[in-house]
Order: C-alpha cells, then structure tokens, then sequence
C-alpha cells in the first residue's frame, strides 16, 4: 500500500460515513458502495459530519453502486442483516488483491468471508464508537471517542501496519492485534450484554445496569465464561466497571434498530453465542432466556 489509498466503504452509514469521512479529509480516495438513491446523493453532496471529536465538516468521496475496479482495502460496514445482499456489491474479482476489513459484530463472519473472498486478506476489525447515520449522507458522531482494532490472522503484518497507520491519521486511535480471537471475543464479551438487554426491555444501559443488575451480571459471567472457553478474554469485573463508566443514556445499536423497526442482529450476536456454549458445553441459561424474550422483536 501506497500512503495515499484507494479505500471503498461498503455501507456508508453511521460507522461507515465517518470512517469515510476521516480518511476522505486526509487525502485518501475514497468510493462509497451503496443503493443508486444514497449514491447519487453522495455524489452531490459529499458526507456531512457532525462530531465534537472530529469537528463539523463535509468530504467528498466517489460513489457507485458496486466495485468497479481492485482498492486498497474495502471496508464492510453494513450489518449483518444486509450482509448477504451487500456483498453483492463487491465481486471477488473485482477487490482482487485489497482487503477485506469487516466491522460487523459477532465472531462467526470471518469464516464465511474467507469461504467467498481470499483468505489471507480479511482483516476483521473492532471499533469502539457512537455514530449515527441521520440523512443520506449526514452522519452525527456523539461518542467522545473512536477506537479501532484491526486484525487478521493471515493478512501480511505491512498490510495491516499501513491500514492501521492511515486509520490513525484520519482520528481514530487505532491498534494492529495479533490475536484474532481475541479481539472478536473481547467486544463480543462487551457488546452481547448490553445489546441484548437494553434491547429486552427497552431502556437505556443507566437503567440497566441499576434496575436489573443481578440479570446483567449473570449474562456477563456466562458470557464471559463462554469467551474463555472460545480462547478469548474473560473478565466479568472489568466488563461490568466499562458499563459503569458509560453515559446513562447510552443506547446499544441494537436497541435503535428495535426502536426504529429494522431488523435485529440477534442471531449474529445472540445465537452465536449460544452456538459457541453449545460447541463447547457451557451452560448459559441467561442467555438463552434472553435470546428468546429478545426474539419477537427481531
């Protein structure tokens, strides 16, 4: 990679539009893949951020319908639900020798993008922020931070260095790991609890983390102990002190999708973690439980 890159952004949504957005204001080209209706507004338009950490301002970026030409690194950040359709939009031909940098949440799409695209250039990578898609094109950042992991088990180490030192540059503080597991493991330990609770009874993490407290210590512990058994991290306390710490008014995504009728990420979060404990023989009856008062929302 050369220290100008060509990046294409699969989904420019809440996620995707800053991360676009940054890297377009640092002199990358940057091509937004999405449905010809949002495209043809970003063409016009550019993307506007709104962001007390990055600033107000507007980038231009390309934009098409479906990858056209080999980049640098294709960046996937639609969610699971739309994952299938989306990658539609990136013939394997076409990103040929870039990366595949998935930022999607749970721990079992790594393999199955290795299965469609090259193996050794997925990157699965972690990020750590509050960002909201508002309008086409118009995407509001209301976390006071954006932190990303980036990682690949078999993705060359100077692949993953220059993304990593572009990504960093742009904002974000941004970290090459080297253990894939690990790092999946590790947000998916944060992440299901708190999506599939605020989700469950639709209040925000403030109200959970004092009105059901007990629930929210059992799913983090089974969590956990399903993390540790899968080879990743596990540390019940640490992950209930990062709640603790988090604005009272936090929502997780998936608690915005159920508010807005849009389809749920349950089975990439919830049922993959009862897959994972049913593999390797840990009982998670909160989970389940949870799971399935969670579904009729789904």
């Amino acid at each position: 990679m050369a220290n100008e890159l060509t990046v294409a952004v699969l989904g420019p949504g809440g996620v995707g539009g800053l991360l676009a957005a940054l890297l377009s204001r640092t002199g990358h080209r940057v091509i937004c893949l999405s449905g010809e209706k949002t495209a043809e507004a970003l063409r016009t338009d550019g993307i506007q951020i709104r962001s007390a950490r990055f600033g107000d301002f507007t980038a231009r970026v390309e934009a098409d319908t479906q990858l056209r030409e080999p980049v640098d690194a294709c960046l996937v950040t639609v969610k699971h639900t739309a994952l299938d359709a989306a990658l539609a939009r990136v013939p394997a031909p076409a990103l040929s020798d870039g990366l595949l940098v998935p930022f999607l949440n749970g721990v079992e799409h790594p393999a199955a993008l290795r299965a469609r695209y090259r193996p050794d250039r997925v990157a699965p990578a972690v990020i750590r922020v509050e960002s909201t898609r508002v309008a086409p094109g118009v995407v509001e950042h209301g976390s006071p931070f954006a932190e990303i992991d980036l990682t690949g088990t078999d993705v060359p180490r100077p692949r993953l260095d220059a993304l990593a030192e572009a990504f960093a540059a742009a904002g974000p503080a941004t970290r090459v790991l080297e253990d894939e597991t690990a790092a999946l493991w590790a947000k998916m330990s944060f992440l299901a609890p708190f999506a599939l609770l605020t989700t469950r009874y639709g209040l925000p993490l403030g109200e959970i983390r004092t009105r059901h407290r007990d629930e929210l210590t059992a799913l983090v512990e089974e969590t956990a102990a399903i993390s540790r058994a899968c080879g990743g991290p596990a540390d019940p306390a640490q992950a209930l002190a990062r709640y603790d710490a988090f604005p009272p008014s936090t929502k997780s995504s998936m608690q915005r999708d159920a508010e807005a009728d849009r389809p749920l990420e349950l089975d990439a979060i919830g049922g993959a973690l009862l897959r994972a404990a049913e593999r390797h023989g840990i009982p998670a009856p909160v989970v389940a439980r949870v799971v399935r008062e969670v579904h009729p929302f789904a």
